[in-house]
């Protein structure tokens, strides 16, 4: 097994996941297995318990792991299926040692940082590598590691100690560090400044490990002076010393990677030149330039709790993006806080309440995400129901199809008190209900969380010909509530129809609106699963009802075969999660480069 090892120094932020995601695409088209570690050096046990303006997005894996967002971005980028055992965090360590301690596994010993925590991470490295995450057998060739943080930071020095043994152990020939930083320009004199970079590979060096690649953060290309200088008081090659200067999108940073050359440094440090062959990006460059060119817009309006934040969404914001490229869209987001809807703002700030509602308003189509806690619920209600009243495409996903049977039982059935009980618990109309096999005293892992099975019941529904007429789809769940079993008649006799349950039949996991032209709700998250080259089935009906192309996909989606893996089921196509890539062929996609309207927010 060979090792690539990415770091960052002088400041957080520099893209380090995009890097090491970008590194083992660059890999994988030079003919190589690859898979990814990324360690996050905070006590948590995972993320699952992070608020979203803590840490971003609670990413979940078909194991049901709650990772960093970062290992979204590898899967995205490597088309990979990856493990919780892929996301090391310091609570994961120390919980492991300090169970072998209880144990008796350490009796008559002090257990200790060195070499017990340590010697851990590294056991733990050399097992999660050995991980097949392609559906192939057998361990990838490469593994890319993403040390979380910047160098110098207190928490991280466990891991630097460990990786420091690590590429010791495995050996020269075995491991290839490249460190991240950032090399400013001052605007009052223009100069590439290199000092930053300079005391960052210091300590670096200081703490015993040693750059192979500098890959360098720049608003522009490094001058030949700036790199010679590095190159001199880094010790580190002119010849991998690469810049990663400001793109339009990160589709371009493989691209940048491959013109500098830096594919041959790793694998001149990891012994593999005589047995790689040249990168083939021709269809990712193909798809980076027609991406670049799309100029024609289709709004979709992001009703949601967390946009000062947008990493907060941002498997959500990818998906959209996927499926907007596929139909050769520009994706303009508005983001619109929910609260913002309610009347409470238009009597505290009426410009902001009008500002809210003409963003809605003007949007093709609205998505009402995932969430937690009652901020916000009834500016979603509202929009829910503006969409629903106005005929206007509609995607809620989790707590956003929850909210859509709440609005439905108020305003059609004239339960006039329908709620959840997260929000009420006294309420006589309980819409959504806490699922039976919930914990109510621990909150860590106990949600129904990964990949579980949703059977298609209705088959003429648009949710089944979106999905190639399968008769059931696995898809990526994170939820505590679930829509009451008990309501489902009244509503369905009221005109909702819960087209997908799972194997029980009394757990709803998509509801349609058969009068509306596009009024879907899912209780998972098939946002997750979603892939540049094949973009979510349920994403693509958005986009494509939003831009009036939803006839035209219906109609090629029940004509093409959308089997990914799962094989037959009675005769007709099962699915997986995301469009096989021989119809949707969406660009690779990322936040970057896409334009986003509303409270300020833009990229």
């Amino acid at each position: 097994m060979k090792y690539v090892l990415v770091t960052g120094g002088v400041v957080s932020g520099l893209g380090k996941g995009v890097t090491a995601s970008s590194i083992g695409l660059l890999l994988k088209s030079c003919g190589l297995r690859v898979t990814s570690i990324k360690i996050d050096p905070y006590l948590n046990t995972d993320a699952g318990t992070m608020s979203p303006f803590e840490h971003g997005e609670v990413f979940v894996l078909d194991d049901g792991g709650e990772v960093d967002l970062d290992l979204g971005n590898y899967e995205r980028f490597l088309d990979i299926t990856l493990t919780r055992e892929n996301n090391i965090t310091t609570g994961k360590i120390y919980q492991s040692i300090i169970d072998k301690e209880r144990k008796g596994d350490y009796l008559g010993k002090t257990v200790q940082v060195v070499p017990h925590i340590t010697d851990e991470i590294q056991e733990w490295i050399e097992r999660a590598a050995m991980i097949p995450v392609d559906g192939k057998e057998g361990p990838a060739d490469v593994c890319v590691i993403e040390l979380g943080g910047t160098i110098g930071d207190i928490e991280s020095m466990p891991f630097i100690e460990a990786l420091g043994q690590f590429s010791y152990r495995v050996g020269t020939g075995n491991f290839c560090l490249v460190h991240v930083s950032l090399v400013p320009v001052l605007s009052v004199v223009g100069e590439q400044k290199t000092k930053p970079t300079q005391h960052s590979v210091r300590g670096l060096r200081g703490l015993g490990l040693t750059p192979n690649i500098l890959a360098c953060r720049s608003t522009k290309a490094l001058d030949d002076n700036v790199k010679e200088k590095l190159s001199q008081f880094c010790h580190v090659p002119a010849e991998n010393i690469v810049t990663l200067y400001d793109v339009p999108n990160i589709w371009h940073i493989p691209l940048l990677l491959r013109d500098q050359k830096a594919h041959e440094a790793i694998l001149k440090g990891l012994n593999l030149l005589g047995i790689a062959r040249e990168p083939d990006l021709t269809e990712w460059t193909a798809r980076t330039k027609n991406y670049d060119m799309l100029h024609d817009p289709v709004k979709i309006a992001m009703v949601g709790k967390y946009i000062g934040l947008t990493d907060s969404y941002l498997s959500v914001l990818k998906a959209l993006l996927h499926a907007s490229v596929h139909h050769r869209k520009k994706l303009v987001v508005e983001w619109v806080e929910a609260s913002h809807l309610e009347d409470i703002t238009a009597e505290e700030d009426p410009n902001t309440f009008k500002a809210a509602w003409n963003h809605l308003k003007g949007a093709d189509g609205i998505l009402v995400p995932g969430g937690f806690g009652d901020r916000g619920v009834q500016g979603k209600i509202l929009a829910a129901k503006y969409a629903r009243e106005s005929n206007v495409p509609f995607l809620g996903i989790c707590l956003g199809m929850q909210i859509a049977v709440i609005e439905y039982a108020r305003s059609v059935l004239g339960l006039h008190n329908a709620n959840s009980i997260e929000f009420d618990p006294k309420t006589s109309n309980p819409c959504v209900i806490f699922m039976p096999e919930g914990s109510k005293t621990h909150m860590g892992g106990t949600m129904r969380l990964g990949t579980r099975r949703t059977y298609l019941k209705v088959p003429d529904c648009k949710s089944a010909k979106l999905y190639g007429d399968a008769t059931f789809v696995d898809e990526r769940h994170r939820h505590r509530y679930e829509v009451n079993p008990d309501m489902i008649s009244e509503l369905e006799a009221a005109g909702m129809s819960f087209v997908g349950r799972d194997e029980s039949g009394r757990r709803m996991e998509i509801v349609e609106l058969p009068s509306h032209p596009f009024f879907i709700g899912v209780q998972f998250h098939p946002e997750f699963k979603s892939r540049p080259g094949k973009p979510s089935a349920l994403f693509s009906g958005l986009i494509a009802a939003s831009c009036g192309e939803l006839d035209e996909l219906l109609n090629k989606s029940s004509h093409v075969s959308k089997v990914v893996g799962s094989g037959i089921s009675n005769g007709k196509a099962t699915y997986n999660g995301h469009q096989n890539g021989s119809y949707f062929n969406a660009l690779n996609g990322s936040l970057n480069g896409v334009r986003v309207n509303g409270n300020g927010v833009h990229h």
